[in-house]
């Protein structure tokens, strides 16, 4: 019965059981003002799985692999929110979903960052955690490396470049202070050369430096539900302002993802799941 209901639901825009014929690839070729035509680097950026069964379990990850590994990214970024699931659904365990993105394959490796659903709310310890997040334990002990507000410098093709990491806007410690801090993340890029930032939200955008290249969020869900185009419900505090695509302000630069899985409702609908591709450098 359910491949009857997702061929159904997929005639009218919507999707609830996330499988390989429906996963969009969304292609973007920036041209960066802050990074060499010399620099060609491939991007694969996949956010927001919320993974959980029926919706998005082992199957459809399965299926994101493939369909990832296939664009031959040189690098692939995971920007967060891997836990809560939406309504009616069940939680995939952790270990099993870790060991599913480990299959991801990119020549300098697969980084993340966590989103707002992969935290508790608050954090009881100012200075460090009392435990790490489970989200970040499991892709940790797989090899995928998690960012909080942090940077590290990689290699390509004989240049190098910076990968910025920042911690959860909507997550704050106890005595109030939030966890995201970008001056500090940004404080670890030690030299001039270009800076990618992942930052599970994009609200974040309007305070990033002109410095930094190229901005990659999720979160948003391009509204996840949406009516003739537009999207009633933002989970932004700049409603529809970052709520998909390239966006460019003042010379800087974002790229906001819809996203594989779901929130709330497990409905998206004219809000396909999506696998970001991103082409840097050798524009004309």
């Amino acid at each position: 019965m359910a491949p009857i209901l997702q061929r159904l639901f997929g005639l009218f825009g919507a999707h609830s059981w996330i499988h390989d014929t429906n996963i969009v690839v969304r292609h973007y070729s920036p041209n960066l003002p802050n990074w060499p035509e010399d620099l060609k680097l491939r991007i694969a950026m996949l956010s927001d799985f919320h993974f959980s069964e029926p919706w998005i379990g082992l199957q459809a990850l399965e299926a994101i692999v493939e369909k990832t590994n296939a664009l031959k990214p040189d690098i692939i970024l995971l920007v967060g929110d891997f836990d809560d699931g939406p309504l009616f659904s069940r939680p995939v365990p952790y270990d099993d979903w870790a060991r599913g993105l480990a299959r991801l394959q990119a020549p300098l490796g697969v980084h993340a960052v966590l989103g707002n659903h992969d935290y508790p709310r608050l954090i009881k310890k100012r200075h460090g955690f009392l435990a790490a997040p489970a989200a970040k334990v499991a892709l940790e002990k797989v090899g995928i490396p998690v960012q909080v507000n942090d940077a590290i410098q990689l290699t390509w093709s004989g240049k190098s470049f910076w990968l910025a990491g920042l911690g959860d806007q909507c997550t704050e410690f106890n005595d109030g202070t939030p966890l995201a801090d970008l001056d500090a993340t940004l404080a670890k890029v030690t030299d001039d050369a270009p800076v990618l930032l992942m930052a599970h939200e994009p609200d974040i955008f309007p305070e990033v430096p002109a410095r930094v290249a190229l901005t990659l969020s999720g979160h948003v869900h391009r509204g996840q539900i949406r009516f003739f185009g537009f999207a009633p419900v933002v989970p932004s505090n700049f409603g529809r302002r970052y709520l998909h695509g390239h966006i460019v302000e003042d010379s800087r630069h974002l790229i906001v993802g819809a996203g594989l899985g779901h929130s709330g409702l497990p409905l998206r609908f004219d809000a396909a799941p999506e696998i970001v591709l991103i082409e840097l450098g050798g524009q004309a």
